[in-house]
């Protein structure tokens, strides 16, 4: 008896052929939803990208700016430490101060004994200022109206004057002072050469008893200085005198302002 090969139905051949499709199409599904996902992802907010986009191109501009200047600069100089000088103690500086002022007061007081008489008689007075002691003597006990010699009674006076000074180490300006007559001689045209010399006089008297030469100053100031009004004879009396300054106040060292003006740059006035 032959036997029959079993037929296939048509339902079942077009189900073996469509099976492939639906792998097919999962796989196409897949591929197009991961390529919405890689776009989605690359869109970028182009409002965002353009201010992120000038930040940097300003920061990097800057950046750049200031490497130039650093280099055209060269490397940063260290401003000049200033140290201070130590202050003086404050005791120190007042225990020196009233030593100086003692000093003063016993030179004042031993001026005031060598010439007593004439200080009893308002010929002569002693003045304690900021600057030291100063003693005033009246023209009429020195010199004879309008010259610039000593008289005898005089010479011995300034001599003891002059000893006192003569020990100490202070510097010593002697003024000379007039009223306001004027006066025109051969040897004196103003009252400007009168009170020079008379200045200049005490002066070499001064430094022949022994104070140092060094310290001395003789300034004439003729009537410009009066201590009292002219317009009196008693005014014009107490203005013709020779003041002797003995400053306590200690010299300053001299700078040169030559050196200082060219050092310094000149300010430009608007």
């Amino acid at each position: 008896m032959r036997s029959r090969r079993p037929r296939h139905t048509p339902e079942e051949d077009h189900e073996n052929l469509d099976r492939w499709l639906v792998s097919y199409a999962d796989f196409i599904t897949l591929l197009f939803a991961f390529f919405v996902v890689m776009y989605a992802l690359s869109t970028i907010n182009e409002g965002k990208y353009r201010v992120l986009s000038e930040s940097l191109n300003i920061a990097f501009r800057s950046l750049v700016t200031d490497q130039k200047a650093v280099v055209a600069s060269g490397p940063p100089v260290a401003p000049p430490v200033i140290v201070p000088a130590p202050p003086a103690p404050a005791k120190e500086v007042d225990d020196a101060r009233s030593q100086r002022r003692s000093r003063m007061r016993n030179m004042a007081r031993d001026i005031m004994d060598a010439l007593a008489p004439l200080v009893r008689e308002g010929k002569v007075r002693v003045l304690e200022t900021s600057r030291g002691v100063t003693v005033e003597i009246n023209d009429s006990v020195l010199f004879a109206p309008g010259q610039a010699r000593l008289e005898t009674p005089s010479v011995s006076a300034l001599e003891a004057v002059g000893a006192v000074l003569a020990a100490s180490e202070y510097p010593i300006t002697i003024e000379g002072h007039t009223d306001n007559i004027p006066i025109r001689t051969a040897q004196f045209p103003s009252n400007w050469e009168l009170s020079a010399m008379r200045a200049t006089t005490v002066l070499r008297l001064f430094a022949d008893v022994g104070v140092d030469p060094n310290k001395l100053t003789a300034i004439g100031y003729g009537e410009q200085r009066p201590v009292e009004s002219n317009d009196t004879v008693e005014g014009r009396a107490r203005n013709r005198r020779v003041s002797i300054l003995i400053d306590s106040m200690a010299p300053e060292s001299p700078s040169e302002v030559l050196e200082e003006l060219t050092a310094a740059p000149r300010a430009r006035v608007p």
